[in-house]
């Protein structure tokens, strides 16, 4: 009996202010989309005059999200302790998977920026911004972030913005809004530049619930 109430005691639990990862993730994220507009143009098809003078801003937000990413999963594994029992495992694994590519491609995107920021610290500028790598590594952070990743964001709201509707873990308003923005994402994030900030937007209304509910419990 004794060793059976041990084995309970040492339990992992979620604490209760867990879900504060989704706010910081949604802060951190919404502040890497302002530093990438102050020092990088949104065209892709840019000239690439800012390596000139803002690197340093762009750096720093590249620095920044893998603690973004970090508080991301966080927040994954929250709404998971969530659902509890109810979890189903069909719209676990959408909401999973889709979750995991979003990161992967955010990462990617970075990943690419950022190589483009150090060759830029050790190649003359006017011989970079006039090469085709350039431009193609450009190319291809904007479409992996812009397209694809903004996408797998679309399908994470709704197979999450589902769950709510069928376990009622947040209020239903939440998984309404989480529709609608994950329909605008997937049908106009391609010709909305501020797309990108639908997510983070939405997932702090829903950590900002389940912190306060978890609480008044």
């Amino acid at each position: 009996m004794s060793q059976k109430s041990t084995l309970t005691g040492a339990t992992l639990r979620t604490p209760k202010a867990a879900a504060i990862a989704g706010i910081v993730f949604s802060v951190l994220l919404l502040l890497i989309f302002w530093l990438f507009r102050r020092a990088v143009p949104a065209d892709p098809l840019e000239p690439g005059a800012w390596l000139a003078r803002e690197t340093r801003t762009a750096a720093l937000a590249l620095n920044i999200i893998p603690f973004a990413g970090v508080a991301f999963l966080w927040f994954i594994g929250v709404v998971r302790d969530r659902l509890g029992q109810m979890e189903d495992r069909f719209f676990a694994t959408v909401f999973f998977g889709s979750g995991l590519l979003f990161l992967a491609m955010l990462f990617a995107s970075a990943a690419v920026l950022g190589a483009v920021i150090f060759i830029a610290e050790t190649t003359p500028h006017a011989e970079l911004i006039s090469s085709t790598q350039f431009h193609f590594a450009r190319s291809l952070s904007y479409i992996v972030m812009n397209i694809y990743a903004i996408k797998m964001a679309g399908v994470f709201m709704i197979s999450t913005s589902t769950m709510i509707v069928y376990t009622a873990f947040a209020p239903r308003w939440i998984a309404i809004v989480g529709f609608v923005s994950a329909a605008f994402l997937l049908i106009g994030s391609y010709y909305v530049g501020w797309s990108v900030v639908v997510l983070p937007i939405w997932v702090l209304l829903l950590s900002t619930h389940i912190m306060i509910d978890n609480f008044r419990k």
